[in-house]
């Protein structure tokens, strides 16, 4: 799982929602930024599909992933690595 030297991937981190499938994991991002017109703090997650090829992150933990070419219509991410595991 390399990423390559040419064009900088998206690097994301987020925390395990799902392992229910197979070699697919569901990972919760939480991102946070300022409303440009009323200065508020707001609150955003949104879910990926990552690619896990051993099945190896379980639910709860935090992991790394990035972009990458797609495996199915709504899978495009590649784990990384395992940041932070529960078990």
């Amino acid at each position: 799982m390399e990423v390559s030297a040419g064009k900088q991937k998206r690097l994301l981190e987020g925390v395990v929602v799902s392992d229910k499938m197979e070699k697919t994991i569901v990972v919760q991002v939480k991102q946070t930024y300022k409303h440009p017109q009323f200065h508020k703090i707001l609150r955003r997650t949104k879910t990926y599909k990552v690619h896990d090829e051993t099945n190896q992150a379980k639910m709860g933990d935090v992991v790394e992933f990035h972009e990458g070419r797609p495996v199915a219509k709504t899978k495009y991410m590649y784990l990384s690595r395992i940041v932070k595991s529960v078990a």
